[in-house]
């Protein structure tokens, strides 16, 4: 039984939500998929990531084959659920929208932001996959209008950041500042220096809270937890990279609507 997830205090209290931001306890992976990995794309055991999946939709109150994830694609592509889909039927998107009942949706992160939302009086929900790439060409904004053209009000929603990488363990390079820069000048605010010389380190949670802000959502919670620095907690692309591993785990981050 999962037993290791996280919940947001803006989201937990709302009628007919529920919702998580899994961490990598509560599975049966192996390894450096050890053990709650719900990735789907990685080289895991099948038969492990399908239990741990399972055992993740259950924590949501729902069968395995409704616990629905993208093939993201670090973009700001937005879907619409209505009903299940296969494994390998997954649309290529990085947010998801529904108001159809008992539908866990969700998106796999490993430094990028799960961000989840609810506009619990319309019945409408949503999580994004709001990597740096997502979040600058606009998956939050296309996350909020998707929602609205199901009935939410942006006035109402709520919304959450889960466990994402942090300033500290963040370095960027001229380029990646550049492109930020260029979209928008004030986004210059996002970077900030480091001990080691010449490095510069990117302030993803605080870039997508202003994000948010600027669409119009004020219920918004970060809780504030870095991946990177928490490895027997979180998974983290960057840090497997630095530890030159071959692969890593998924965190599954789901919200669903319960009747």
């Amino acid at each position: 039984m999962v037993s290791k997830m996280l919940q947001a205090t803006s989201l937990q209290n709302l009628p007919r939500i529920r919702h998580a931001f899994f961490t990598r306890e509560g599975g049966v992976s192996q390894g450096l998929y050890a053990s709650l990995n719900g990735g789907v794309g990685s080289s895991d055991a099948p038969d492990h990531v399908a239990e741990n999946r399972a055992r993740m939709a259950a924590a949501m109150g729902v069968g395995p084959e409704r616990l629905l994830s993208l093939y993201q694609i670090h973009s700001p592509e937005v879907v619409v659920a209505d009903v299940p889909w296969s494994g390998d039927q997954r649309p290529r998107a990085d947010a998801v929208v529904t108001r159809t009942p008992k539908l866990a949706i969700a998106v796999s992160t490993a430094d990028c932001g799960p961000l989840l939302f609810a506009d619990a009086e319309a019945g409408v929900i949503g999580a994004a996959h709001a990597g740096w790439r997502g979040a600058l060409t606009g998956v939050i904004e296309a996350t909020i209008e998707a929602m609205e053209k199901l009935g939410a009000d942006r006035g109402r929603i709520a919304a959450a950041l889960g466990p994402t990488i942090r300033q500290p363990n963040y370095e960027v390079g001229p380029e990646f500042i550049a492109r930020f820069v260029a979209a928008d000048p004030a986004n210059a605010r996002f970077f900030t220096g480091s001990a080691r010389a010449g490095a510069t380190m990117f302030d993803l949670p605080s870039f997508v809270a202003a994000r948010m802000q600027a669409a119009g959502v004020a219920k918004f919670e970060d809780l504030g937890l870095c991946t990177y620095a928490e490895p027997e907690r979180f998974y983290s692309f960057r840090r497997s990279t630095h530890r030159s591993e071959p692969d890593y785990g998924r965190h599954i981050n789901a919200i669903a609507l319960t009747d």
